[in-house]
Formats: structure tokens, sequence, C-alpha cells
């Protein structure tokens, strides 16, 4: 079971003032010391290196990159490296981590810089919902600030993102300057597409000559996300993302006000149109700015008849989508940038498409398409989807060693891609696939647990607080309608064996209210097992006593029926009710193995029992089959299979390494049935 460390919230930025955060431990391979530096453990780890929180001699907390092993005998991946250390110690300390110093362990080079405590923008929002008010306004400013010092340094950061922003105590710092270049007074660099494509802009997706121009288009984009939780040209599949960011407008959500005019101006496709960090500052403080039509990137000409405002630029051309722009969009989307996506997904279609030709060839009788297979993200993980299936795996956590903990990994729609929520403790997606409900790993300031609900569709969030610590509110089920979200209350106590979790009641969240309900439920006898919805999604339900009976209660926790002695439910089965609620599924009486028992709602009574070699039932598929974990001890994996109740298992739609531990949550829209 999941538990919650302590945090306390920032009243300047909204952002929570976190203890140190827990580093994962150092593995068999990392360093005990780099020199006089202690290492205490990893903070994280990407493509070019590892970084650790460590502590020097004078007991200050450290970071440390090191880059990793299979680039340090690259003369190219180490110079890239150690300019990193020249480029940040080159930006005022303000507004980054400040580099410390360099050094070298076992031929690898590190850099130690100012460990700045705080969380992410990313991780805030995703946490504790999108920024509003006087705290966006506050994060605007704030950001622009630092991104107006850096392009003063001569610096184009390149890979602005919420990822890289430090929302520190003293305020937002700018980190990860991996991939920045220098830039003089009077010119822009030929550049390759490299940074993150959701918040690139469209000159730096093409490869065209880069300025500060394409720092504050990510600046715009961060902001959207900032105040949405989404990027503004959204975060799907890659190509799909780099075609919206180059021809579709911006979705900025709900942000409003002077805000909403400077990001709608800093995503312009043409980088001439786009204000410096400078005067980003001063509209958003109320001063006068330069006319909005002049191009304010590049070295400016006065006027032959030298005219205020009458002036043109002459360092570059307003960059046009379309004709040679178009084609070099195919050449890019083919190249370094979308290399590794469009190998397994189609190309997206461009503006300029022809619309495919009628043809009078007479239809064919269609053939049955075989299941798609996907691989997943966490592990050797595959998914078998087909059109036609009824349900749809919409998230899976999978426990990682290390952590002692679960990883969250949620869909974007019902049949989009996968995101990692690493903030969460628990992530669920709704029946119609718009909502996600989500968990985060931290109390509130005044110590509450609490539960995030994301509308994805209109980009807007909001928080609802559940139960005062140490209790938790562990998210259990979406009702069938997608209107509430069921939440378990517990509490963990001390018994003969070591810590455990006990219910004590549950909670439901209305979606459309923006409230919740918590409901104590003094009945001890099921204190050991969870709720969930009845046949009905009206009331909820919960398996109790020795006798292995289920015991029924409205929302409000009255008990209002019991159905004794229908056998057991093994932990993971979430839907064990048919949809259309007339019957449920147990584990036969008597604990008789591979057996499986249909009962019938209203009544109480059997209606069928069978054996199959499923070894764990996960919920219904339709009104007449089963899904089921099914582990074969002769096979280096699991399966999620479904099965008839005839006992044959007729199609595979999961199938999961033997060592990974997974916990999948299928779902099925409102049209065919939860």
């Amino acid at each position: 079971m999941k538990d919650h460390p302590e945090s306390s919230m920032d009243p300047l930025y909204g952002a929570k003032k976190r203890e140190l955060p827990p580093s994962a431990p150092l593995t068999s391979g990392d360093p005990q010391r780099f020199g006089e530096l202690e290492l205490l453990g990893r903070l994280g780890e990407g493509g070019q290196g590892v970084v650790y929180l460590a502590r020097n001699p004078a007991g200050a907390h450290v970071a440390v990159k090191w880059l990793q092993q299979d680039q340090s005998g690259d003369a190219v991946s180490v110079g890239r490296f150690l300019r990193e250390a020249e480029v940040a110690r080159s930006v005022a300390p303000f507004c980054t981590a400040a580099v410390l110093g360099t050094g070298v362990e076992q031929d690898r080079p590190y850099i130690v810089s100012e460990f700045v405590e705080g969380p992410s923008l990313q991780q805030i929002v995703q946490e504790d919902g999108p920024r509003t008010g006087p705290a966006l306004d506050r994060l605007a400013i704030g950001t622009a600030t630092a991104l107006a010092a850096i392009h003063q340094s001569g610096i184009v950061h390149r890979d602005f993102k919420p990822a890289n922003v430090i929302l520190a105590a003293d305020g937002p710092r700018v980190i990860d300057f991996g991939i920045a270049r220098t830039l003089n007074a009077t010119s822009t660099f030929s550049n390759t597409p490299v940074g993150t494509p959701a918040y690139m802009s469209p000159e730096q997706i093409m490869g065209h000559a880069v300025g500060p121009a394409a720092d504050m288009f990510s600046w715009a984009g961060t902001m959207v996300f900032a105040s949405s939780g989404r990027a503004p040209f959204s975060n799907d599949a890659l190509q799909l993302v780099i075609n919206r960011v180059l021809t579709a407008p911006p979705d900025l959500g709900r942000l409003d006000g002077p805000l909403r005019e400077v990001v709608l101006r800093y995503l312009s496709k043409d980088p001439a149109q786009r204000l410096t960090a400078e005067q980003v500052i001063k509209r958003l403080l109320g001063y006068p700015v330069p006319d909005s039509s002049l191009l304010v990137w590049g070295a400016k000409e006065a006027s032959p008849a030298g005219r205020p405002g009458a002036t043109r630029t002459t360092g570059r051309r307003p960059m046009v989508i379309g004709g040679a722009a178009a084609a070099a969009l195919v050449l890019v989307l083919a190249g370094a940038v979308a290399t590794a996506v469009l190998r397994n997904t189609p190309p997206a279609a461009g503006p300029s498409t022809p619309a495919p030709k009628e043809t009078t060839q007479a239809p064919q009788p269609a053939t049955p398409a075989a299941p798609s297979k996907t691989t997943l993200p966490g592990g050797a993980i595959t998914l078998y989807e087909h059109p036609s299936d009824l349900i749809a795996l919409t998230a899976y956590e999978i426990y990682n060693k290390n952590l002692d903990d679960d990883v969250d990994f949620a869909r974007q729609s019902l049949r989009g891609t996968f995101e990692k929520h690493s903030a969460n403790w628990e992530s669920l997606v709704s029946p119609d696939g718009r909502h996600l409900a989500g968990r985060p790993q931290y109390y509130t300031s005044d110590d509450y647990d609490s539960v995030l609900i994301t509308d994805r569709e209109a980009g807007s969030s909001f928080r609802v607080k559940t139960i005062r610590k140490p209790l938790i509110s562990t998210i259990r089920a979406w009702s069938k309608d997608g209107s509430k979200v069921l939440l378990n209350i517990e509490k963990k106590v001390k018994d003969n064996s070591g810590d455990d979790w006990i219910t004590l009641g549950f909670a439901i969240v209305d979606v459309a209210q923006a409230k919740v309900s918590v409901v104590d439920v003094p009945d001890t006898s099921i204190r050991a097992s969870s709720f969930g919805w009845d046949g009905n999604g009206q009331g909820v339900v919960i398996a109790y006593g020795e006798d292995k009976g289920l015991r029924f209660f409205d929302s409000s926790g009255r008990r209002t029926r019991d159905v004794p002695g229908v056998g057991a439910l093994k932990a993971g089965t979430r839907r064990m009710f048919s949809p259309s609620g007339k019957m449920f599924v147990t584990d036969c009486p008597g604990d008789t193995d591979g057996d499986h028992c249909l009962w019938d709602t209203g009544t109480g009574k059997q209606v069928r029992r069978f054996s199959s070699d499923c070894d764990k039932v996960l919920g219904w598929y339709d009104e007449s089959r089963l899904y089921c974990w099914e582990l074969d001890n002769h096979a280096a994996h699991s399966e999620v299979q479904v099965v008839a109740f005839d006992g044959r298992l007729v199609r595979k739609l999961m199938e999961v390494p033997e060592e990974l531990d997974l916990t999948p949550f299928f779902t099925a829209s409102p049209s065919k049935g939860s």
C-alpha cells in the first residue's frame, strides 16, 4: 500500500516546498564518492548522464551530473557535456542552478552544481493541478525574467519546457543547458532539430536558424501547460505534434486576460512576430511596448522617411509553412527527429494533402483484421487490440523494487498513447476516456490527501481534498457513466506481521460538482477488504467475514443487504459485476483451484460453475465472457486472456514478462457497458 511524504505550500508560486526529496538508492555500478563528494542517491537519469544527490565536505547538498559510460569515449559527446558547464557558468546564477565545478571519475567527466530544492513545474501541475490567478502571473514574469537573463548572456536554451523549470523557494530556476548554444548579438546559428517536440518552435523543428525567439515560443507553450495541464499542440504521437506545431493554431485552454494575448502572440509560426523576453515582462506589467506589427528579432534599418514605427528587418525572412518548407518537413519527419516513431506509424497528412480519388472498384469481402500488436512503456509489455474489442487497457501499474513502490502509466484516451504518471499513487481513466483521476503522492499543505481530476478534452482540472493525514483515500473505480469516482478510506495499522492497512469507509467524488462525500462505515467485519461499485453503480459492495459473503451499502454507508457464502474475491478483481449488473463472479466456495462461480445479483443463487486455466479473474469482458490472468509455468511470460464460460481461452489481450509485477486496468466505454 502506498503512503505519503509530507509537504508544505510556497505562498509565492503556489508550489509545494518539500523536505529533501527522496532519491533512489545507488546501484551496484554507482561510485560511493566523487573525490570529496559523498554520493547519497540517484536524482534521475537521462540520455546524457546520471544525476546524483551528493554532500560536500561542508555538509551542503549538491547535484552531480555524470556522463553516461557509453558516451565517455566519444569526443563529441564529452565536448557537448562539458560545454553545458561553460554555458551555465555564463548565465546569471539567480535564474539557474549555479555550476560549482567539474571533475573526472573513471575516465568520465562530471559536473557539480548547486542543488536547487523544489519540484519542477511539470511535477507541480501534475500533482496540484494548473496554476491560476496571481500564482500564474508571478510564474510567467519570473520565467520570462530568467529567459531575459539567459538571452542577455548570449545563450539560447533550446529546450525550455515544464520539466526544466524548478520552482525553488526564491523563485523559478531554469535548468538543463545540455543542448543550449551561444549566440552573439548580431547572428543566429544553424540548428539541427533537437529539443522536446511538444514545446519546440516551428523553425527549430525545421532545422532553420534558431535564436531567442525559439525560446520564447517554448516559454509560451510552457505557460499554456502551467494554466491547463496540457501542451498547446498536445502530446500525442510525435508526427502529429510536429504537424500541429507547423500548421495548426494552438489550444490555449482556459488561459485568459493579458497573459492569453501575450502567449498567443508568442506562439506565432513566424519567429519575427514574437517579442523579446524583456518586452513580455513589460507587457505583463502594463508598460507600453513597440507596435505589435514590427518584426522585432534581427538587425533593424530606419526607413527612408525616418518615420517612427516604419522600420524593417533585414536579418531574417518570415517563415511560411508551405512550398519548400513543407518539403523540408517531410525530410525532418523522415530524419533524426521522428525516425524511431515513423518506423511504426503512418505519416501525418499535411494541409496540402490532396483528397483521395474516388474509385469504381467493386468492394471486396471484408477479412477480419488481426489484433494490432503494441509494445508499451515500462518493460517488454505487449498489448493486443482490435477495433471490435469491448474493453481497452487504459492504465497499469508496475512495481519498482528499487523504489519499493508502483509506477503509474495511463492512456491519453481510450485508444491513445500511454504516459508515465510518476507523481501519482494511482491513475485511472474514465469510461469515455475524457477524464483522468489521479491521487498525488503528497498531502496538501494543510495535511489532506486528495484527488486530481483532469478534463483532457477541455484542458482543465480540479483537485478535491478527501481525508486528513495519516489516513489515505485510494482510487478504486469510476462509475459506469463516468460521473463519479469511488475511493477507499484506509489507515495503516501494526499487527504481528508488521504494517498493514485496514478499510474504514469510502468516499465518492462527484465530477460535475467538483465535490467529495466521505462516508465512515463503523462495521469491523469489512476492515480487511475494499469497497467497489455495486451492479447498478448506485451503491457500493464489499466482501466481509470468514464466510466470504458480500455486503451491500447505499451511497450514505447504510447497510442494505447481505449475500453470504458466495466464495472469495482475489486481490485485483475490480469488475466483479457483469455489464448488465445482473450477475457477479467469484472463486467458488471451498477455494477450488481454477473454479469460477457466477451468481445472480438479485437472488444470490448460483447461475453457473466452470473451470479454466485462469489463475485470477480480473473482470467481465462482456455478458458471456470474462478476462483473467493466465500464468504459464513453462513460459517466460504471463498473459491476460478472454475466457469463455466453457473454460476456453479465446483471445489474448496482453503479454507481460514473468519477472514484471504489473497490475492492469481495463475500461469499457459507456456504449459497450462496464
